[in-house]
């Protein structure tokens, strides 16, 4: 059989290597029953439906029927931007507070995109910290700086 969906086959691969390898990692714990489920029950049921659904990606992108598409040249500039961001995000939450962290991860973030505007990021910014500090600040209490060490007294 011929691979007509390479982007398919490949993420068809992947899916099964991490199932496979959670399933595994999980037989390590004691299993338990259906009826009486052991730390390792759920991890390895969860990383074979992984692998399950890895299969049928892999054989639908052999299919006669799938739309041929090839991989993209990998872009280690984006990958490397967005991994920046969130390690950032990291450098900056103590120092600068949780509003300025959220604020730069996503303008950073953001930028890595061709579809990148001023407006849509602020809008999403905003929206990001609002939801965030009523998550996590607000409803499971989380101690975060919320401002910049400097202004805070």
């Amino acid at each position: 059989m011929k691979i007509r969906n390479q982007r398919d086959f490949g993420a068809g691969i992947m899916y099964m290597v991490i199932g496979l390898f959670f399933a595994i990692i999980a037989r390590q714990y004691q299993y338990g029953t259906a009826a009486k489920m052991g730390p390792g029950y759920f991890p390895f049921w969860l990383g074979m439906l992984m692998a399950a659904i890895g299969l049928l990606v892999l054989v639908r992108s052999m299919n006669a029927k799938a739309a041929i598409e090839s991989i993209p040249k990998f872009n280690w500039r984006i990958m490397l931007q967005i991994t920046g961001a969130v390690v950032l995000y990291g450098l900056l939450l103590p120092r600068m507070g949780f509003l300025v962290a959220v604020v730069v991860l996503v303008f950073v973030a953001a930028s890595a995109s061709k579809e990148f505007t001023w407006k849509g990021t602020a809008i999403n910014a905003a929206f990001l910290v609002t939801f965030t500090y009523s998550v996590f600040v607000v409803g499971l209490k989380l101690q975060f700086p919320l401002l910049p060490v400097f202004l805070q007294q």
